[in-house]
Formats: structure tokens, C-alpha cells, sequence
């Protein structure tokens, strides 16, 4: 048994009757009556613990908590447990790591009680404010809905955000928990100043949002500095290649949908916890970062964190909305004079904060002008939104390989005489994303800039070459640019040895829901060939550690992460060193099931390695996947590589074991489905097996089940035939409100088929002429 607390962002009004508003703060005296078997924490220490009876003579203990500090009803927060600790004092603060008993006895927490107090010392200095607090408690959750919550003095965590097993050698499982124990404790120090990673809760704590509409003031600092306290821990992290990879890149491709919100919108809109949890979002957390790191990189951080400091010094202990904040940097920016800025910091970051979407900036070469504006899709004809907002950007750019001088623009097109250039040069702009937008060059620089790619690919660096990529096919699929253009952009690839950038590129190239539908067209056997040729360098450097010390990659943080990527396409790309390898593997792994096949490439390694075998691969991995120590993450991946089969009886029994409620959960079943329809020979016999068993599984599985099998099933679908196949199941099998909905589906499925239909047939034409490049 186990309690534990979240109240954010309006919960406290269930646990006790409050005025449950952030900008109402007040002391909390608290007091558990528990089960002695139990220990109780809360925000503050305990101060007494006694015993009392009930009317039936049963013994409990009584905890009470030493009064708290003033802060917002959904900071307060309790924890009953059975739990064991580890402890250290950094600073006169108390640190315990709480978990499961055989967890902690294990040396589970190690790792997260090692980072903490360097963490909070590091932001401390930083931000030159003590800790509050006499103690902190992190407490691992074994089943834990947000993640992570930032309660002030009692942290809480899903296990797997907190828990590092000491035989895993490989720092991307610490960079995760570096990452999210670097933003709960941001929150505990500034509560003005959660998804996937939680770090700056200085931000939240000691200063707080005056109301849930500045909710990134919050959570965007915090997202901010739990990269900076993550790379302070974790030095061998390259700070801005793991910010573009978890923040800015991923927001960036979600933020330029109709309708998406701007950064900080005004109280009216926001009313109703409906509203307030869906603001717990990548737009205040990634983008809220994002901005933070491009006010800090104009600014310099030296002159963010002067002000940040005063900000917390003035608004501790109460709140603030992003006003105070831009008071505060325009206080220190006006007593110096290095910095100059074009505008007040209030009209430059409102037009980031206050606005929704982001700009595409387009440079013309021969004229040297800039234009900016909203990206929006060119394609979608019925598109009424007026599109006419403006940004104040700051603009870094480097000629010919040497940086300039940061430039802005804060009108819709301006001229600038320094960007006209000889035939020689090229420009690159937004170096290293430092501004929250997209960069669209004219064909001029883009020759250039594809032509010095593969005479010098370090001439730009990694994560400029990253974004280039990234900003040329989104810019393809939003009606900018041709697709022609940013294939030109990968002809280079045989000589770049970064894998992150190679994970852009294998994302945009080969998107994974899409594995199963290339098979099937006249693109896959010249986009084999291609990217072969291309992949190999990188392919044998990492398959060489593969073979012979997998143990050399612990320190590399983005092997650990892409590598998967870059071996499944190898092998999906039929690259015969890859599937040998995969089938050794598995091979050995048969001969002595307590070898562990090599976490960074494991999903792959089953895959193909079931696929390259037969009955006796499959049962296998049917006889591990039923092992009773293997671990959540081991049987899903058994799960998905057991649809890998090439045999088609394999695939059909796989799905009929899937319908016995008795070999699995429910929910593993449309999973398994799922898995079978994506293979390219699994989606027939998955259809077939669905429209054969549509009673027993609509019964079962309801709607939801329908929805996602028909949204995979659609993929497939090309031909009218094969579309009116599908049309006469929904007829005969659906209730009404179902078929308009699976139909409505059915017909956005169809036109998005054949838009990707003439796509690959430009991309397959284009392959056809720069194959042998």
C-alpha cells in the first residue's frame, strides 16, 4: 500500500478546503494519523511523532510536520510509505532518496542522491539564492501519472525517472534522471521560475505564476536550467546538441498547427480545470525553454541570470506574472551599455510570448534581404487565418565558416547590405538554433551550402547542419520548397559522422509509421541503394563496437539514443552485414538465454532476428516473452518482434494467441495487432483476421480498438478496390455514428495517400538520377 500526493494544478481543493488559487499563499500546519508500520513525509520535517488509540483500541501514529514556509495551496504534498532511504547533508540541507526497500538496498537511488546536492550548490550559485528548506525528500513512485512533481521539500518520481541500476553502464539512462531531478529541483527555488523532462523549480516555488495563464514562466525556466544542471553533473553531455534534440526540435514541429496557442494567454481564456491541464503541454514546456534560451543568448547569460536573481530576490515568497520578469531584464540591460537591444525586452518577448506559431525567416542572396512570416501550410487551400503577425528576431549568422555580429529584425523585410555576397560565399543563419524559428534560403545558398556539405562538412556545425536538414523537408512538407531541394541537401551524408544529425535524417527519409507502406513502392529499391552507400561509414564504425566492445559507447550519450534507429534501417534497408549480425545475435542469445543482447540495438536484434529465422525464432522469443523475470521493457519489445515473422501462418497464430484472454491482458492485444498491420507481408493477414473476428473484438475492445486498427489499416490503402473493400465493412459491421467517422477517416487516409503517392514518385525520380552521385 502506498499514498502519495499531486495536487497541481487544482487537487488541494480535494484533499482539504482552501482557496485553491496559486497567487494565495499562506503557512500549512500538517498532521498524519497513519498505520505504524508506515512512515509519513511531508514538505517540512517532522517534529513530533506519537501514539494514539481509536475507539476500538487499535493503535496509530500521530505525525506532525514543523509549520511550512508561505507558498500555493498545490505545492503542499504527503507521502505514506513503507519505503527505506539513502541520505547526505550538502549545505546544511538534508537529502534523502526514498524507493522500495529492495531498491534502495540494491544501490538504486545511488546515482540520484549523488547528483542532488551538486545540483542544488551548482543553482544556487548560479542564481546567488539559498535554499529555504532544511531538508528534501525525493521519493521514487512505482506508479506515478505526471512523471514528476515539484512539491516543495517532498519531490515525487516515477521509478524510472529516479532509479539507476548500477549494471547499467550507459549514460543516457543518467542523462534522463540528471535531466528530470535537475528540473524538480529548478522548481525549489524559484516558484515563478512537466511531459518528459522537469528541471528549474527554484522557478515555482519561491516566486510563483499569479495565475495559470503565465504557467511557463514556471515551467519554461524550468526547462531551461534543467539542461544547464544536467551538463553541470553530467559534463560529457553536450549542452546545446541535447537542448535542440529534446526541446527546440521536437516543439518546433508541433507548434505550427492551426490552432495551437500562444506561450502565455490572457486569464479570460483560460478558465476551468479542463483548460488548466491541457496547458501542462510541449508549448509551455519545450517552447517555453526554447524562448528562454534565445533571451538568454542575446542577452548573454551573464546579464539573464543578474536579472533573474534580482527578479527572485524581490518576488520571493510570492508571485509575479511575466511583466515583473521583463521589468527586471530591462533594469540590468539599461545599467550597461555592451548589450543594446531594438526595443523595450517587454515588445520583444510579448511578440514571442503573446503570439501563437513562429516565423520562417527567407533570405534572398543577391538583394541580402530578410523577409519574415508565420509558417503556416502553403498547401492547405482553406486555410482563412490571417497570417500577417511580425517578431522581433535577433538573427545570428557566419559567413564563409566566421561568425558575425548578431543582427535583428523587427519589421516584416528588411535589407541588409552585409548579407550581399560574392559567388563564392555562403551564408548560414540562426547558428546553432539560438532563435525559435525556421530558415528558408533561396536556390543560390542552397547550392552553396549543399556543395560545401560535401567538400567540408564541419565548416557548419553539427547542430546547424541538424537544423538545416530538419528546416529543408519541413519546409518541403509545408509548400516552401521543393522536395527535390532538400535532397540535395543529403547527398553530403557518406561523410557525416554525427549520429543525431543522421537520426533527422532517417526520421524525414524513413518516418517509422511508414516503414511498411515504402516497401511497397518503386521508391524503396533506389532509396536502398542510396542510402546504403551512404549509411555504410557510419553503419560499420558502430557495428565494429557492436562486435567487439559495446562497453567503449557508455560515454556516448547520442549512440546510446540513435543508434536503434540507424541499425533497424540498415537492416529494414536489407544491408546483409546488419541482418547477419542480427540473426548471430539472437542466435547466441538462444544458445544461452542469460546473455543479454545489447540494450542500444535490442529491438532490432529480435526483430530481425525472428524474421530471419523460423518456427523455432519465434517460439523462442514466445518462450522469453513468458519468462517470469523479464522486465516491462524486454516483453514489449518480444511483443513487436514477434510480428517481425516472415511466415505468414507464424503472423496468423500470433494473432489468434493474441484473442485468448488467458495468454494475455487485453490491452496487449490491439497492441499486437497494431504490430502485425504495420509489417509489409502483416497487413493483410492482420485485416483479413479483424474482419473475421470483428464481433468478438468489437465486444471486447470497443471503439478505440476500431479507430486505431482502421487508422493503420488505411496506410495500405492505395487502390480503389482495396478502398471499397474497406467501405463495405464499415457498412455491414458498424453502427451509424462509427461509419461517419470511420468513413470521415477513410477519405482524409485516401487523399493523404495520394499526396505521399506523387511525392515518392518525385523523390523516386529524383533517386533515379543522383544514384550514382
Amino acid at each position: 500500500m502506498l499514498i502519495a500526493s499531486q495536487l497541481e494544478p487544482t487537487y488541494a481543493r480535494t484533499v482539504y478546503p482552501c482557496f485553491d488559487e496559486p497567487a494565495m499563499k499562506a503557512t500549512f500546519n500538517i498532521r498524519i494519523i497513519h498505520d505504524p508500520s508506515y512512515v509519513a513525509l511531508s514538505n517540512m520535517p517532522a517534529i513530533d511523532v506519537s501514539e494514539m488509540k481509536d475507539e476500538n483500541g487499535s493503535l496509530w501514529t500521530v505525525t506532525t510536520f514543523n509549520t511550512s514556509l508561505k507558498m500555493s495551496t498545490y505545492l503542499t504534498a504527503f507521502v505514506i510509505c513503507d519505503f527505506d532511504y539513502v541520505t547526505r547533508t550538502e549545505r546544511g540541507n538534508e537529502i534523502r532518496i526514498w524507493a522500495r526497500k529492495e531498491a534502495i538496498k540494491n544501490g538504486y537511488g545511488d546515482y540520484a542522491l549523488n547528483i542532488t546536492g551538486p545540483i542544488f550548490s551548482f543553482l544556487e550559485d548560479l542564481l546567488n539564492v539559498s535554499y529555504p528548506l532544511p531538508k528534501t525528500d525525493l521519493v521514487a513512485l512505482p506508479d506515478f501519472g505526471a512523471g514528476a512533481m515539484e512539491n516543495w521539500g517532498l519531490m515525487t518520481f516515477q521509478e524510472s525517472s529516479l532509479m539507476y541500476l548500477p549494471s547499467d553502464k550507459f549514460t543516457s539512462r543518467k542523462a534522463v534522471i540528471a535531466i528530470i531531478v535537475s528540473h524538480e529541483l529548478g522548481h525549489q527555488a524559484c516558484e515563478m521560475l512537466r511531459h518528459f523532462f522537469f528541471l528549474f523549480k527554484w522557478f515555482g516555488n519561491l516566486v510563483t505564476m499569479s495565475w495559470w495563464n503565465d504557467l511557463w514562466l514556471n515551467e519554461g525556466l524550468a526547462s531551461y536550467f534543467e539542461y544547464l544542471g544536467a551538463t553541470f553533473v553530467e559534463p560529457k553531455l553536450s549542452l546545446d546538441k541535447i537542448f535542440y534534440d529534446h526541446v527546440v526540435q521536437p516543439v518546433l514541429s508541433e507548434d505550427n498547427e492551426i490552432g495551437v496557442r500562444s506561450l502565455s494567454e490572457s486569464e479570460d481564456k483560460i478558465k476551468g480545470s479542463f483548460s488548466l491541464m491541457s496547458l501542462f503541454d510541449s508549448i509551455t514546456y519545450n517552447k517555453g525553454a526554447s524562448i528562454t534560451w534565445m533571451l538568454s543568448g542575446f542577452l548573454t547569460e551573464k546579464l539573464f541570470i543578474r536579472a533573474l536573481t534580482s527578479y527572485l530576490k524581490e518576488f520571493s515568497f510570492s508571485n509575479a506574472n511575466q511583466d515583473d520578469l521583463w521589468t527586471h531584464i530591462q533594469m540590468v540591460v539599461d545599467a550597461q551599455d555592451e548589450v543594446h537591444l531594438p526595443a523595450s525586452v517587454k515588445q520583444i518577448m510579448d511578440s514571442w510570448t503573446c503570439q501563437n506559431g513562429f516565423p520562417v525567416l527567407t533570405l534572398n542572396l543577391t538583394t541580402g534581404t530578410i523577409s519574415q512570416e508565420q509558417l503556416f501550410n502553403k498547401k492547405n487551400e482553406n486555410s482563412t487565418d490571417s497570417y500577417n503577425n511580425t517578431w522581433i528576431i535577433p538573427i545570428s549568422w557566419m559567413r564563409n565558416g566566421s561568425s558575425q555580429p548578431l543582427i535583428w529584425l523587427d519589421k516584416s523585410s528588411n535589407v541588409f547590405p552585409e548579407m550581399q555576397v560574392s559567388e563564392y560565399d555562403w551564408i548560414l543563419l540562426n547558428v546553432n538554433l539560438t532563435g525559435y524559428y525556421r530558415v528558408n534560403y533561396d536556390q543560390l545558398n542552397l547550392k552553396r551550402l549543399a556543395r560545401l556539405l560535401e567538400n567540408d562538412p564541419k565548416a557548419i556545425p553539427a547542430v546547424s547542419r541538424c537544423q538545416l536538414i530538419d528546416d529543408a523537408f519541413a519546409l518541403t512538407q509545408f509548400g516552401y520548397m521543393q522536395i527535390e531541394t532538400a535532397l540535395e541537401l543529403t547527398k553530403y551524408l557518406a561523410r557525416e559522422d554525427e549520429l543525431f544529425v543522421w537520426n533527422a535524417v532517417l526520421l524525414n527519409l524513413v518516418p517509422e509509421n511508414l516503414e511498411g507502406t515504402l516497401k511497397n513502392y518503386e521508391v524503396y529499391p533506389l532509396l536502398k541503394r542510396y542510402l546504403l552507400k551512404r549509411m555504410l561509414p557510419i553503419y560499420h564504425y558502430y557495428a565494429g563496437f557492436i562486435r567487439q566492445n559495446i562497453d567503449a559507447l557508455e560515454d556516448d550519450y547520442f549512440a546510446q539514443v540513435y543508434l536503434e534507429k540507424l541499425f533497424a534501417t540498415a537492416c529494414w534497408l536489407g544491408l546483409q552485414d546488419c541482418l547477419d549480425l542480427s540473426s548471430e545475435l539472437y542466435a547466441k542469445w538462444m544458445d544461452h538465454p542469460e546473455y543479454k543482447i545489447p540494450f542500444l540495438i535490442r529491438r532490432t536484434v529480435c526483430c530481425y532476428g525472428v524474421a530471419g529465422g523460423g518456427e523455432k525464432e519465434w517460439n523462442f522469443a514466445w518462450e522469453m516473452y513468458n519468462h517470469t523475470d523479464s522486465t516491462k521493457e524486454d516483453r514489449d519489445i518480444l511483443l513487436s518482434a514477434m510480428s517481425c515473422a516472415k511466415e505468414s501462418w507464424l503472423l496468423y497464430r500470433y494473432l489468434q494467441y493474441g484473442l485468448s484472454d488467458t495468454l494475455f491482458s487485453s490491452n496487449c492485444t490491439s497492441v499486437i495487432i497494431l504490430y502485425v498491420a504495420t509489417k509489409d507481408i502483416g497487413h493483410r493477414i492482420a485485416w483479413e483476421f479483424v474482419t473475421e473476428n470483428w464481433p468478438l473484438l468489437s465486444e471486447r475492445y470497443g471503439k478505440e480498438l476500431l479507430h486505431d486498427v482502421l487508422k493503420d489499416m488505411g496506410r495500405f490503402v492505395n487502390t480503389d478496390v482495396q478502398i471499397q473493400e474497406l467501405q463495405v465493412f464499415y457498412n455491414t459491421t458498424l453502427e451509424e455514428d462509427e461509419r461517419v467517422a470511420a468513413t470521415l477517416l477513410l477519405e482524409f487516409t485516401k487523399s493523404e495517400n495520394m499526396e505521399r503517392r506523387e511525392l515518392l514518385i518525385r523523390v523516386a525520380n529524383w533517386l533515379q538520377k543522383n544514384i550514382d552521385d
